[in-house]
């Protein structure tokens, strides 16, 4: 059984927007209902390797906000003004 480069995508995404994109079209591809077996099968496996790219990418963003944030955003309150 040969393996076609396609059927062995394991290439990393440009960036989030790429993997989201790839998976939209892999879900849409597969609502379809027209893949056979073998093609359904490689098309979930790149799916779940995409999700999971997208999922380490959200928490890395996530992480790097609360790095940046600290503890400034916590016990913020606009400071009121009598100014009349």
């Amino acid at each position: 059984m040969a393996k076609t480069s396609k059927a062995n995508n394991t290439d990393q995404p440009e960036n989030f927007e790429a993997a989201s994109s790839e998976l939209e079209k892999i879900v849409a591809a597969m609502e379809t209902g027209q893949m056979s077996l073998e093609a359904s099968l490689e098309a979930y496996k790149r799916g779940v390797e995409l999700l999971r790219y997208c999922q380490n990418q959200l928490q890395d963003a996530q992480q790097q906000v609360r790095i940046l944030d600290g503890d400034l955003l916590k016990d913020y309150t606009v400071p009121e003004t009598h100014d009349r």
